[in-house]
């Protein structure tokens, strides 16, 4: 009961992620968006952890692993997350972020030169199969467009190559450092391109995309994470059944905020990801 509000706080506010997302991308270019929040954040957390809580710096090695680990998954990713958004709805985004594990799970066993379980092929066709139901009636009404769904899921494969890679090595690094850093750097990364085709004279600083960058910084990137890892911490198993919940809180948040359509579809599109879901991570659930 103690990981009860936790985690349905976690699950709420890192799904909203999307839907703060939408609302920024209404006053500024994707890129843009992305871009301070980056430079805000990523400074902050290291002020916060080499400043206050006096950790040290990361040696030439680790800031090596931390740029490739910021391109995958701070650049790359989320880079491609908010210019998906400009072409695909809120919910579907929350949907696509739940399906990571399936991902993970594919390119893990590629990397370690493993056989892929039927149960897990069986998860990953089912997931993908909920994703494009889900997407079905949103591409016929202009909600979603395949080049916005390409570039989604350009950016799962990134961020799930991203948590693959983490896990090769043991890290002394605390997680604030680790956070800091690769998104510090993956900021740096993105500006050339940012500078490039970043849309700066149609974007508005206004309060509703200040709005956005505080929640996406505050809400999402440092409490949702805490909790994330206070929630790991109590039971890891328990902890990934919280991101089944994601897609719910997001289509809801779609729903409510920007009036995306909910219809039969959506609901078995993502009940099919929450099955693929559990079948892809069977062996979690099995080996308590």
């Amino acid at each position: 009961m103690k990981s009860l509000l936790p985690g349905l706080l976690f699950a709420a506010l890192w799904a909203s992620a999307s839907a703060a997302t939408k609302f920024g991308i209404l006053s500024a270019d994707p890129l843009i968006l992305a871009e301070i929040r980056f430079l805000i954040a990523g400074p902050l957390m290291l002020l916060m952890a080499h400043g206050i809580q006096r950790h040290p710096m990361p040696n030439r090695t680790e800031f090596k692993r931390l740029t490739l680990f910021a391109l995958l998954n701070t650049t790359i990713y989320l880079g491609a997350f908010v210019l998906a958004l400009k072409h695909v709805a809120a919910g579907i985004g929350s949907l696509s972020t739940a399906t990571s594990p399936l991902f993970i799970t594919l390119l893990s066993a590629v990397w370690l030169r493993r056989p892929v379980r039927w149960y897990e092929s069986a998860g990953i066709v089912i997931g993908m199969a909920g994703v494009l139901l889900a997407t079905y009636p949103l591409l016929q009404n202009s909600y979603a467009t395949i080049p916005g769904l390409l570039i989604l899921l350009g950016g799962m494969v990134s961020v799930s190559a991203a948590t693959v890679y983490y896990a090769r090595y043991t890290w002394r690094l605390p997680n604030l450092v680790i956070n800091g850093w690769q998104v510090l750097i993956g900021g740096m990364l993105l500006l050339p391109f940012t500078l490039s085709f970043a849309d700066f004279t149609n974007s508005h600083y206004d309060a509703r995309f200040w709005g956005s960058v505080f929640w996406l910084i505050i809400p999402v990137s440092v409490i949702a994470l805490q909790l994330w890892f206070y929630l790991v911490r109590q039971d890891a198993v328990q902890a990934s059944l919280w991101l089944f919940l994601c897609p719910i809180f997001g289509f809801a948040f779609s729903s409510l905020l920007l009036d995306e359509p909910l219809t039969l579809y959506t609901f078995l599109g993502t009940a099919l990801v929450l099955a693929g879901l559990y079948l892809g991570q069977r062996d979690k659930f099995t080996k308590r």
